[in-house]
């Protein structure tokens, strides 16, 4: 599945919080496989916004939606906020 560039914002909260490495490794097994188990991709609530999430490490999670086949990242968050 093709991912829509990332929001700028994004790209220096990832880079401030030394995430870029890890961010791309997890995007890119998400694009191969978006099931995989290290993942942890999950349907958030309320279900029927139809807005995911999937893990880039344990504290970090990135949240998108599926807009016209392709994924847009809406967010990149601190998991326990």
């Amino acid at each position: 599945m093709k991912v829509k560039p990332l929001n700028p914002r994004f790209e220096k909260y990832l880079k401030g919080h030394g995430l870029v490495k890890k961010f791309h490794k997890q995007l890119k097994l998400f694009q191969e496989n978006s099931k995989h188990p290290s993942l942890n991709t999950e349907l958030l609530k309320p279900k029927q916004m139809r807005i995911y999430s999937f893990r880039i490490d344990r504290k970090y999670r990135a949240i998108f939606g599926i807009i016209s086949g392709e994924i847009e990242i809406f967010d990149i968050t601190d998991h326990y906020q």
